[in-house]
């Protein structure tokens, strides 16, 4: 199964807001005179930032069904900037039920690409879930 999120513009208002909420004031999130001597120029948001609106963008398909957020692998694989327009693609890449019945165990792949379709961040969350009963599942 695969699906793709909505998108989301990322602002400098979001980045400020992130930057005050989280207090990640590192330089290169809020030092905008010297870009060019920054490791990446431009107006760069932090990973965490983008990581949290993938979240946000997916969490619509889940609605009801997320029971527990276990585990997750992150790789960050190129900056995203204010004005960046993201999305996410995401994948079931593993599920199974747990000894609980009615829960199930579901790892996806999810990768965020911005507007020029290059991903930016990927990473593959373990959820428990709600699962639909066995009968539910055949009237379908």
């Amino acid at each position: 199964m695969r699906f793709r999120s909505r998108a989301r513009t990322v602002t400098e208002a979001d980045l400020v807001s992130f930057i005050n909420l989280s207090w990640l004031n590192e330089e290169l999130f809020t030092d905008t005179s010297d870009r060019a001597h920054m490791a990446i120029a431009g107006r760069v948001v932090p990973g965490a930032l983008v990581y949290a609106f993938a979240e946000g963008l997916i969490t619509p398909s889940m609605q009801g069904t997320g029971l527990a957020f276990l585990n997750a692998e992150l790789d960050i694989a190129a900056p995203t900037f204010v004005g960046d327009t993201i999305h996410v693609e995401c994948e079931v890449i593993e599920r199974r039920p747990t000894a609980k019945p009615g829960r199930g165990l579901v790892r996806t792949r999810n990768s965020v690409l911005n507007q020029d379709g290059k991903t930016v961040l990927t990473y593959t969350p373990l959820r428990m879930m709600r699962m639909k009963p066995a009968d539910e599942k055949k009237a379908h």
